[in-house]
């Protein structure tokens, strides 16, 4: 049995086997079947690993390579359009070995200053792209949710420093907010004013201070809006600008959740959806979404850093050595212990260049356009909103309920593609959200041809 922190000759041996079949994972094409499997199935599978005696390196392995990994979806198969998934690419992925490998404290300058200013130059091009002045900064946290949670503390922390208030306050939403949104309030104890959308699933400025004024007359007191660039469910992209000018006028805190969408600006084609993204407080961009990143790796950036620190920066006598006068990205966010999960995308950005994103983000978008002209194109589809950026959301009218989730499963067991069905406005539809560069406009059309095909048996 080899020692648990000791090199040796069976350590060195299951060490290559393990990175042997890391490397063949990347290289290999992954069993797309759907392979969720009962809990009690996998509870067998798991029967003697954690046990005084443990079962072994090489026959763990073989526990997950042959029953544990088959009952987990791969998220980067370029036929995988349902949900967010994930493209990371071959550099961002090889190097999370190395990050896991390397034993990086990420909290603190003092522990990790190397990696830090790696994960930094990478948050420096996003600010940039954003249209942040270069004072601007952040952390990478672990998702959306976190990069919320964490923007949304210190916005109420500096709405409370400026104003003096200490009554309950409010965030701004519309109800194509992320989940995470209404849960931070929650965890908050903030109240939520509901703002209405349009025509194109957006939140809009005279939306906005239609709702504010609303909020006023009963009392409601708001320090910040969460605007969207990129909703989840239509890809919807809020009226930046306009919500930017209700904001200043208020001097309410904007946020713009872009945990999917704010990707695009890498692209040159996709800049002008995000007008006004440059005026936001602070936003979120997860590039494990649509940036090319392995999980978990989400960016939060802040225009002004420093009224991030004063809202999270926690003091200990443990913590007395910290140095206050250096970039310790546990100060930008609810955390403390964190590894630097910025590093594979600086790696891969620092391999590919910038411009290999903007082609790779172009051709994502493209694709996206054409999907939603082919849909609008076939008399039997319906597209049911013109994309903003890479989600397409359509139907086929007089296929049921019924009939259309029995077809995405079946396709979905069958490893072909999956697709899951969605709602908007109300009625059942279909949602592809397309984030790979591999995805294909022929792998597409195939989708759109056998769902024609499909005889409507439940109406």
């Amino acid at each position: 049995m080899p020692g648990m922190h000791t090199w040796d000759e069976s350590t060195d041996l299951f060490a290559h086997s393990v990175i042997g079949y890391a490397i063949e994972r990347l290289r290999e094409p992954k069993d797309t079947r759907w392979g969720a499997m009962p809990a009690e199935q996998l509870a067998e599978a798991l029967a003697g690993c954690v046990s005084p005696s443990g079962v072994g390196a090489h026959r763990a392995l073989a526990i997950f390579r042959d029953q544990l990994l088959p009952a987990c979806r791969p998220m980067d198969d370029p036929m995988n359009l349902a949900y967010v998934p994930t493209a990371p690419t071959n550099a961002a992925a090889v190097f999370d070995l190395v990050v896991s490998a390397s034993s990086i404290f990420g909290g603190v300058w003092e522990a990790g200053a190397g990696a830090i200013a790696a994960e930094n130059q990478a948050l420096g091009w996003l600010a940039d792209l954003a249209g942040y002045p270069a004072t601007a900064g952040g952390t990478f946290v672990s998702g959306g949710s976190a990069a919320n949670l964490s923007a949304l503390v210190t916005a109420r922390s500096a709405y409370r420093e400026r104003t003096g208030s200490t009554g309950r306050l409010s965030i701004a939403v519309t109800c194509e907010a992320h989940a995470s949104v209404r849960a931070t309030a929650n965890v908050m104890d903030a109240g939520l004013v509901d703002v209405q959308i349009d025509e194109r699933d957006r939140m809009t400025g005279a939306a906005l201070r239609a709702a504010l004024a609303a909020a006023d007359e009963a009392g409601v007191e708001v320090f910040a809006v969460a605007a969207t660039g990129g909703t989840t469910n239509a890809g919807a992209v809020d009226e930046l600008d306009a919500i930017a000018d209700v904001c200043e006028e208020r001097g309410l805190w904007l946020h713009v959740d872009g945990a999917y969408g704010l990707a695009a600006l890498c692209a040159p084609s996709a800049r002008a959806t995000f007008a006004g993204i440059e005026r936001s407080d602070s936003f979120g961009l997860d590039p494990h979404k649509w940036l090319f990143a392995p999980y978990d790796c989400a960016a939060l950036v802040y225009r002004q850093p420093e009224l991030a620190t004063r809202a999270h920066a926690q003091h200990g006598d443990y913590l007395e050595e910290v140095d206050r006068s250096e970039w310790n990205p546990s100060d930008y966010a609810y955390h403390l212990s964190r590894r630097a999960r910025g590093l594979p995308l600086w790696f891969s950005l620092a391999t590919y260049g910038t411009d290999a994103y903007a082609d790779a983000m172009e051709a994502t978008l493209t694709t996206a356009r054409a999907f939603a002209d082919e849909v609008g194109a076939r008399p039997g589809l319906e597209l049911l909103l013109e994309p903003d950026l890479s989600v397409v959301l359509f139907r086929r009218a007089d296929l049921s309920a019924n009939d259309t989730k029995a077809w995405c499963e079946t396709h979905a067991r069958a490893g072909d593609y999956l697709i899951v069905p969605t709602r908007f406005r109300g009625e059942q539809c279909l949602r592809v959200c397309i984030v790979n560069p591999r995805t294909t406009m022929d792998s597409l059309r195939v989708i759109l041809d056998d769902l024609e095909s499909v005889p409507a048996t439940d109406l």
